[in-house]
C-alpha cells in the first residue's frame, strides 16, 4: 500500500514502521544491502541519499555513515572515478564471501577437533603410571611435610638475620657513610 504525501509516494509499511521506532544500525545496514541486491546497480552517494529514505526508511543523514560501515566491512565495494565515488554490491559477492567464511570456519573447527583429540591422548598417556598407589600417597605426604618444614626454616632464618655479623657490619658502614656526608 502506498501513501501520497506532499506529492510523493511512500510505501506505507516502511513509513509506519519507521515512525514507530528508529532503525538500529544493523537494520539500516540490512536495508541498505537490500537496495543493492534488489537493483543490482551502481550508485553514487547522492543517489543513495535519495533512494534509501524513500524505499527503505533510512534517514538521509545516516546514509553516508551506514554506507561507509558496509564498505569498511567489505560488504559493499567502492571506487573513486574522477571526482565521484561509486558504490555497488552484488548478491554473488555476498554468497562467495559467505562460502569463504564457511570454509575458514570449517577448517578452524576441524583443526580444533584434532587439537582436542591430541590433548585427550596426551592426558591418557600422562595418566599412565600415575595411578594412586600407597607408595605415591606416602611420597606425596612426605613432599608436603618437607615443603612445610622448608617454609618454617626460612621464617626462622629471617628472625636470626638481624644478628648476622655481615648484616651488622653493613649497617655500621651505612651509618658511617651517612655521618661523613651529612652537612653540619
Amino acid at each position: 500500500m502506498n501513501i501520497r504525501v506532499f506529492g510523493k509516494d511512500f510505501d506505507a509499511e516502511v513509513v509506519l514502521e519507521s515512525k514507530k521506532k528508529g532503525l538500529s544500525a544493523e537494520e539500516k545496514r540490512t536495508r541498505m544491502m537490500e537496495i543493492f541486491f534488489e537493483t543490482k546497480d551502481v550508485f553514487q552517494l547522492k543517489d543513495m541519499e535519495k533512494i534509501a529514505p524513500r524505499e527503505k526508511g533510512i534517514t538521509a543523514m545516516s546514509v553516508k555513515e551506514v554506507l561507509q560501515s558496509l564498505v569498511d566491512d567489505g560488504m559493499v565495494d567502492s571506487e573513486r572515478i574522477g571526482t565521484s565515488n561509486y558504490f555497488w554490491a552484488f548478491p554473488s559477492k555476498a554468497l562467495h564471501a559467505r562460502k569463504r567464511k564457511l570454509e575458514t570456519l570449517s577448517t578452524q573447527f576441524s583443526e580444533g577437533n584434532q587439537k582436542k583429540e591430541n590433548l585427550q591422548q596426551s592426558i591418557k598417556k600422562a595418566k599412565i603410571g600415575r595411578q594412586d598407589t600407597e607408595e605415591r600417597a606416602s611420597l606425596s605426604k612426605e613432599l608436603a611435610s618437607l615443603q612445610q618444614k622448608k617454609e618454617e626454616l626460612k621464617a626462622e632464618l629471617e628472625k636470626y638475620k638481624e644478628c648476622d655479623p655481615e648484616v651488622i657490619e653493613e649497617i655500621r658502614c651505612v651509618k658511617r657513610s651517612r655521618g661523613r656526608t651529612s652537612v653540619h
